[in-house]
């Protein structure tokens, strides 16, 4: 994509995060029933008009660009360009009253990603970031931390199900020990940490590429690393985040291969 077609997509996103952040507040005011879908998650009417109201202003914005919707589905499996879409990522929290949930909307070029919005409409916080343009939160511009030893590090974890019958997993016991903090803040918020400079390493074995493709763009636009747990880059199929600073990145992959039978 172009510089001047970049930024407008761009653009785009932010407007429509802001529509579903609206939609969002509303329906966070005056609560809302929840449905079980067929894949045992829940889903509110918040989710889905959220959804429609993000997809009429990229539509508007971008009308050759296929959409992929976490409620809607995918339209149109042919186009070069391929919007990424969690209309409301954090359902659960959302229906518990607690405010750890997102909007989620990255752009795919030609299997790249290239932009990425995540806000929070109720944290208080919109990160957004595209390629060669770096990361920003609210304006300003953001960074990872120069975060280089384990003994230093501030780690977080999100959903790790799988991974306690996984090999690494003692290795990841081995990490936390060596390291400085674990947390757990999880969703979109250890991500927004990571490329404010708030933590140095997200660890997550059970995602969806929908969940993590903008906080992908946004991290290593602050100058991280953002991979699946084998350090292969994201695609439509990823399941698993490992993310970091450059240096922290590296040494926790090379101690998971490790981990792994030979």
């Amino acid at each position: 994509m172009s510089a001047p077609d970049l930024a407008r997509a761009l653009s785009a996103a932010r407007e429509a995060a802001e529509a579903a952040a609206e939609v969002i507040r509303h329906y966070w005011r005056r609560g809302v029933e929840v449905e079980i879908k067929s894949d045992a998650t829940p889903v509110t009417v918040a989710d889905r008009e959220a959804e429609l109201a993000i997809r009429k202003v990229l539509q508007g914005a971008l009308p050759q660009a296929a959409i992929y919707g976490e409620e809607f589905g995918l339209d149109d499996s042919a186009s070069e360009l391929l919007w990424l879409v969690d209309p409301l990522d954090g359902t659960k929290s959302f229906v518990r009253r607690t405010p750890f949930f997102s909007t989620q909307i990255a752009l795919m070029h030609r299997g790249e990603l290239v932009l990425g919005v995540s806000s929070a409409p109720i944290y208080g916080e919109t990160l957004w970031a595209s390629a060669g343009g770096g990361a920003w939160f609210e304006g300003e511009r953001v960074r990872v931390a120069a975060t280089d030893s384990m003994a230093q590090a501030s780690i977080s974890t999100g959903n790790i199900k799988t991974l306690t019958a996984d090999a690494r997993w003692a290795e990841l016991g081995a990490l936390i020990r060596d390291s400085n903090r674990i947390r757990g803040y999880g969703d979109f918020c250890h991500y927004h940490l990571l490329a404010r400079g708030g933590l140095d390493l997200v660890i997550e074995s059970d995602v969806n590429i929908l969940d993590v493709a903008a906080l992908a763009v946004i991290v290593r636009e602050a100058g991280g690393v953002f991979t699946d747990l084998d350090g292969q880059p994201l695609t439509l199929d990823t399941r698993s985040v490992l993310a970091g600073t450059p240096a922290l990145h590296a040494q926790a992959l090379t101690r998971f291969h490790a981990a792994l039978p030979s």
